[in-house]
């Protein structure tokens, strides 16, 4: 107890006489800026990973559609990428965030604030889109229950 109190009194009375290195001068800011850096590499890529794996499913999709001549499958494929395109925003959105926490500038900034803004409008309107599709599908399915009925009796 006796030596961290010593230490802390050394270390403020070196901080006062100016002895005591500013971040920029040490060699931790560099090493932290690297490693953000390398972070920020490899969430940028994750979601570019995400944007090939969500095309290549509905790449997939669609040929499974167009065999089976199913129209309302058209609205699934899209509604499907549109979710790994949300999902890749969040990692973009992200490593943008990491960005600007190491030296941010007005255009890191903007250029963060314009993601956000797309991202949040994206999410809004694929939920809404989603929560429409979820009603139409359970009025279809209300409607094909009630003729099952009707052909029962």
């Amino acid at each position: 107890m006796m030596n961290s109190a010593l230490a802390i009194i050394l270390f403020l009375q070196e901080a006062v006489n100016g002895v005591v290195s500013p971040p920029s001068e040490t060699l931790f800011e560099p090493l932290i800026i690297n490693l953000v850096s390398w972070l920020r590499l490899f969430i940028e890529t994750t979601g570019a990973v995400i944007i090939s794996i969500g095309i290549i499913c509905a790449i997939y999709e669609v040929f499974k559609t167009l065999r089976s001549e199913d129209s309302d499958g058209f609205t699934q494929v899209r509604l499907s990428l549109a979710r790994y395109l949300v999902l890749a925003l969040e990692f973009q959105l992200a490593a943008d965030i990491l960005s600007t926490a190491i030296a941010p500038s007005w255009d890191q900034i903007g250029k963060l604030a314009a993601i956000a803004v797309i991202r949040t409008t994206l999410n809004y309107f694929l939920s809404r889109e989603m929560e429409q599709e979820k009603h139409i599908v359970e009025a279809e399915n209300t409607i094909a229950g009630d003729r099952e009925d009707e052909s029962e009796t």
